[in-house]
């Protein structure tokens, strides 16, 4: 790679990056997710439009986007919410949409329509919620009961696609994939005792004294972590995800065993993380989309996102039947219909082996893009549509403050009481 045109790039991306928040503040209407303006603009300076900047010139940079995108999701993940309602629910979602995928897939290449089966099947049972985070935390749809199962909906979505990309779609054979995915787990594991390992009170108080100052070491040991988890997963074999989402896991745990400052050290991994590395990785995502293979077959582009809805959304219907009222059903149905980073990731393993035919391999990143743009969109629509009841947001209200605030059923009687 020339350094001075990576350098160029990366001033094409960084000006997107940078103009994102102005146009989205400047837009009228309802307020569009940043992340939309972000691929679009790669779109627009991209190979296939303006041509100011290539992707192999930032890839790297890229990687540690999609990287602190799902080391986010990770941290965000409760591994206790997968044993819960919300959890089991989400799990039986995704094996109902790994079915539908199955029986989808099966049809289209009979009809000759696509050749890689396990890639393009896999890809429409994901769920983006690193990418989606940022869109539903800034329009409150995180809090109370709804959030939990958006995060259980969505955590389902990237873990199990990532175990199995990590096991079946690695090249190697399958006993030493998932020997390999046990060691890397192992590893995560035993990285998670470092803050008892190093409870000594020296220790803490180095910790505590630099977490805010310039030695920033609470940030510095965390870009390790993320780092040495995304080296070993790659040297691995591993898709890269797999490996931040560890690190999210692990950095949990430290940040909950560790006497550090939780609030102060999770505004640093939101600056680092949405301020640097994150847009990079969408801009580079924009960058990506082949709009002329897109443009000579548009409709395969729609098919693909209509299935999206179909195997990965509309199963939320079902599942959520009982636990949730019919307007959060239908946002959850977009929420987990939404897609990209991992299907970009199965794009390129697909194109790796050969099989994966360029048309499709376009129209799949087409529609993920488009579920980005669209989807969130809705759903944030329907949120806005109806004011949310107290259960809505976690505020629970006691019987007895019930009691207190409601009127007697029976005044006579509660005055002969008196």
């Amino acid at each position: 790679m020339d350094l001075n045109q990576g350098l160029v790039d990366l001033v094409a991306v960084a000006l997107v990056a940078a103009l994102a928040p102005l146009v989205v503040a400047l837009l009228p209407g309802p307020r569009v997710p940043q992340v939309v303006i972000l691929l679009l603009g790669g779109v627009l300076i991209g190979p296939h439009v303006l041509g100011l900047a290539e992707t192999s010139n930032i890839q790297l940079l890229s990687n540690i986007g999609l990287g602190f995108l799902f080391l986010l999701a990770g941290y965000e993940l409760d591994p206790a919410l997968l044993r819960q309602q919300p959890g089991r629910l989400a799990i039986v979602g995704w094996l109902i949409s790994a079915v539908i995928a199955i029986g989808v897939t099966s049809g289209l290449g009979a009809a000759g329509y696509i050749r890689d089966y396990v890639p393009i099947g896999l890809a429409l049972t994901t769920t983006a919620l690193g990418t989606l985070l940022p869109i539903l935390r800034d329009n409150d749809m995180l809090g109370g009961s709804f959030g939990q199962y958006v995060y259980a909906a969505g955590a389902a979505g990237e873990l199990f696609p990532i175990l199995i990309i990590a096991v079946f779609l690695t090249g190697r054979g399958n006993f030493i994939a998932l020997a390999s995915v046990a060691l890397v787990g192992a590893l995560a594991v035993a990285l998670s005792a470092i803050p008892w390992l190093t409870g000594h009170r020296a220790v803490q108080r180095i910790v505590q004294e630099g977490q805010d100052e310039t030695a920033q070491i609470t940030l510095r040991g965390a870009m390790v972590l993320l780092f040495v988890l995304l080296a070993i997963a790659s040297r691995f074999g591993l898709d890269v995800v797999l490996g931040a989402l560890l690190a999210g896991m692990v950095l949990r745990g430290w940040a909950r065993q560790s006497n550090m400052d939780i609030t102060g050290l999770e505004h640093k991994f939101d600056a680092v993380g949405y301020g640097i590395f994150i847009p990079i990785f969408f801009v580079s995502s924009g960058m990506s989309l082949d709009l002329k293979a897109i443009g000579q077959d548009p409709l395969r582009l729609l098919i693909f996102l209509a299935l999206l809805l179909i195997v990965r959304g509309l199963p939320s219907l079902l599942v959520y039947r009982r636990a949730l009222p019919a307007r959060q059903r239908v946002e959850m149905t977009f929420i987990t219909a939404t897609t990209l980073p991992l299907l970009i990731a199965l794009v390129d393993i697909g194109q790796q082996d050969g099989v994966m035919l360029p048309a499709t391999a376009a129209a799949l990143v087409g529609a993920g893009v488009l579920s980005v743009l669209v989807f969130p969109l809705i759903a944030v629509s329907l949120h806005r549509s109806a004011p949310l009841t107290p259960a809505d947001v976690g505020i629970t209200t006691s019987p007895t403050a019930a009691g207190a605030s409601a009127p007697p059923e029976n005044p006579a009687e509660d005055s002969q009481n008196l």
